[in-house]
Parts: structure tokens; C-alpha cells; sequence
């Protein structure tokens, strides 16, 4: 009876622990297959955690951190952008897909086994997969960020009634190859979604040449100098021209040109000739003459320089060298310390027929600012690389060694004002006033 009684309760005792075993072995399956239904702790989607998380909730959290605008700072500006402005789009059915995969890949009841024993999952780590569209992120960039932010460099600008300027602002340029790798990166990013533009700086632009052109006149204007002023000037650099007549404080025209006596400024012209006609293969006397004609301005020199070119008719093979470079009003009818006009009669020139207006010129040398200065522009070319009317028109006669010593001689005037008085020291002003 005893055993019996002893059998009875061990057999009760049993059936109690398996029907125990039994429901702990199914809520742990009901907990493990809910488990299961969602993605384990520490795995992450893109960067975005999405542990415990069902396929929807990890599909909405992705959403929300991936379709979240970035923010940009171009200089002082804040912009927000939206990434499907841009053509950027997240592929979360990729990535969910994946991470199903990972979550339901593995054996049930391995896994099972494993959550029984409460070890830990390796976690997985799904990748971005995203797409994004270059072209529209640039063109973005080039509309709505460049085209209102960028500051194109501002030349400086001439103070209205002083002969100074307004120095000019450097100008910023959005590095858009760089934005576009940065901005790329931040859409790529759950966290880091904050980028700072980089820039290139422009110098300021010089002043213009018409802003020069405005001074200049601005400063005739202003003086209240009633008489007539002609003034050409050209860029050796880019070609660019400035070219007006202002008399009695009325800008006039200078098609033609206006005459002007050209005085000293002539024996440029003189020592050109001679170096066409007679070579650049000077002797000592010769140096020493055309040094002072144009250090010194010399008129005695002057004429010693014209009579090696003909002793009689100097002036008129000087006359005729300038025709054949194309100046026209450009003449002297004879020697610097001689009284004998060696034309027949005063020349007619485009520039002393204007009946509008006349500077009374002398009858002896005459000339243009235009004519003048295409003449020293001419010299330059020469000198610099075998270019202007002087080789054109004197091929055999006239080579870059030769200009290049006519410049050398009108170095030599050193005046100390004009020009020469307003350019940094040192600089070299080869001249003729």
C-alpha cells in the first residue's frame, strides 16, 4: 500500500513537471516565433537601428531618416534640402528584403535552441542601397544655390571727382564638383546630415577700361579747363582703346582726329626713320645724337639725326616713312633749328581739314594723338615679338633688335613727371614729351 501511494505521487509529480515542460517549452516557442516576426536586437538597416522592429516600423523609421532634408551652409546663407529635389531615393524594399533574409534565413529550431539558452546573435548589418541622380543635383546646385549666392568680383570704380578709385571686392564661385561629393555623402548618412560648402575666391577685377576712360574724362570735366584736350591711350596687353576730345568742355568727335603740333614728340618719329634708313649699327657719334634727341630733346641733335638720314631732305623721308606706316596726318616740313620750309605748300591732312574745331598747329611738324600713339604701340609690337605695321611695312629694314633699341634710347628721358612722375619707383617709362 505504501508503494503504492509512493508510485502515485512520484507519477504525479512527473506528469506536473512535463505538463510544466511542456507549456514552458510553448510560451518560449510563442515568444521565439514573435521574435522572430521582428528583426533582432542590434541589427541595423543603412546605420538606422531597427532592432525590435517589425518590417513596417523599420520601413517607416528608414522613411523618416532618409527623406529628412539635409541641411547646407553656403557662407552666411542656410539652406534646407529635400532629397528628392535631387533625385535621391532610398530602395527600402531592397533593404528590407535583405534584412528579412537575415532575420529568417536560419534554421527555426537552431535558432530556437538559441534563444532557449539566451545567446547572443551576431548582428547583422544591412548596407544603404540608394540611388541619387548627379545631373539634378548639379543642376540644383547651378540654380538655386550658385546662381543666388555665388558673388561674381566686382572691379573698383572711380571716385566721382578725384583721380583715385573704390577698390574693388573679391568674389566667391561655388566649388561644385566638391558639393556634389559632399552633399552625395550627407544623403548617404543617417546621422551626419549637415554640410558646409566650400568656396573659391576671385580677386578683384581690375578696374575697366571704361571705367578708366569715365575717370579721365570726369577729371577734364571737373577742372573747369575751358581749351581743347585730345588723348588716345591703348592697352599693349589686350589691345583695348581709349580715344576721345573734349573742347570747351563738350566731348567731341575724333573721326577724324584732331591736329596737334607735334613739337618734340616728333623725334620719335625722326630716330625710326633713321634706324629704316640707315640700320641700327650705330656708330659712337651717332649713339651720342640719338641719345640726346631723346634723353635730352635736343633740337641741334635732332637735326644732326636727320641730316645722316639726307642731309637736304630729312624731314621729308621722315614725312614719307610715317605715310608708309599708315599716318597720314603726321608730317614735318623741316629742320629743328632752320628756318626753310622744305615743303612746297602746308599739307592737307584728314586731321588739319576739320573745320569744327583747330589747335592752330604748327606748320612745321604735325600730328594726332591717335597716329602718335599707334606709332609707339607699333615700336612695341616690334620689339616684343615681330608684330605691328613698322616690320610689316619695312620687312628687310626693321627687325625686333632694332625697335627694341629705339625704346632703349626713349628710356633715356627722365623726366620725373607726367607719367614718369605718377608709376611706382623703378618702373621703366620709355617716353617722349
Amino acid at each position: 500500500m505504501r508503494n503504492r501511494n509512493a508510485n502515485t505521487i512520484l507519477r504525479g509529480v512527473s506528469i506536473l513537471f512535463l505538463t510544466a515542460t511542456v507549456v514552458l517549452a510553448i510560451v518560449s516557442l510563442v515568444g521565439y516565433s514573435r521574435q522572430r516576426n521582428n528583426y533582432p536586437i542590434g541589427m541595423t538597416i543603412a546605420g538606422v537601428a531597427v532592432g525590435g522592429l517589425t518590417p513596417a516600423e523599420a520601413s517607416q523609421r528608414l522613411l523618416e531618416v532618409y527623406t529628412s532634408p539635409i541641411e547646407v551652409t553656403y557662407g552666411d546663407a542656410v539652406i534646407h534640402i529635400d532629397p528628392g529635389v535631387v533625385g535621391f531615393e532610398a530602395d527600402v524594399e531592397t533593404m528590407l528584403a535583405a534584412a528579412d533574409l537575415s532575420r529568417t534565413g536560419g534554421p527555426f529550431w537552431g535558432g530556437f535552441w538559441n534563444y532557449l539558452w539566451n545567446r547572443d546573435v551576431e548582428a547583422t548589418q544591412i548596407p544603404l542601397s540608394s540611388s541619387i541622380s548627379e545631373e539634378r543635383l548639379r543642376e540644383y546646385l547651378q540654380n538655386e544655390i550658385a546662381a543666388r549666392y555665388d558673388q561674381p568680383p566686382s572691379p573698383a570704380q572711380p571716385i566721382p571727382g578725384g583721380t583715385s578709385f573704390i577698390p574693388g571686392q573679391p568674389g566667391q564661385s561655388l566649388d561644385l564638383d566638391r558639393a556634389v561629393l559632399l552633399i552625395s555623402d550627407a544623403l548617404r548618412s543617417p546621422i551626419d546630415r549637415k554640410v558646409a560648402l566650400s568656396f573659391t575666391r576671385s580677386s578683384a577685377a581690375r578696374p575697366t577700361i571704361e571705367n578708366l576712360e569715365i575717370l579721365l574724362k570726369q577729371i577734364v570735366t571737373l577742372s573747369d579747363f575751358d581749351g581743347l584736350i585730345g588723348l588716345y591711350m591703348v592697352d599693349l596687353q589686350t589691345g583695348q582703346e581709349i580715344h576721345f576730345a573734349i573742347n570747351n568742355k563738350q566731348e567731341i568727335t575724333v573721326e577724324p582726329d584732331i591736329a596737334f603740333t607735334a613739337s618734340s614728340t616728333m623725334k620719335v618719329p625722326v630716330v625710326a626713320s633713321y634706324l629704316i634708313n640707315r640700320g641700327s649699327d650705330l656708330s659712337a657719334d651717332m649713339m651720342n645724337a640719338i641719345s640726346q634727341t631723346l634723353g635730352k630733346s635736343d633740337n641741334s641733335a635732332t637735326d644732326r639725326v636727320l641730316a645722316a638720314i639726307e642731309p637736304n631732305t630729312g624731314p621729308i623721308i621722315v614725312t614719307q616713312d610715317m605715310r608708309s606706316l599708315g599716318l597720314e596726318s603726321t608730317f614735318l616740313a623741316g629742320f629743328f633749328t632752320s628756318p626753310q620750309y622744305l615743303l612746297p605748300e602746308i599739307p592737307d591732312t584728314p586731321a588739319n581739314s576739320r573745320v569744327d574745331v583747330t589747335t592752330e598747329p604748327d606748320p612745321y611738324s604735325q600730328t594726332t594723338p591717335s597716329e602718335m600713339g599707334s606709332l609707339l604701340m607699333d615700336i612695341y609690337q616690334c620689339a616684343q615679338n615681330g608684330g605691328g605695321a613698322l616690320i610689316a611695312a619695312f620687312p628687310d629694314k626693321v627687325s625686333p633688335e632694332t625697335c627694341q633699341l629705339l625704346i632703349d634710347f626713349m628710356a633715356q628721358d627722365k623726366l620725373g613727371a607726367l607719367i614718369q612722375g605718377g608709376v611706382p619707383d623703378g618702373t621703366l617709362v620709355p617716353h617722349k614729351h
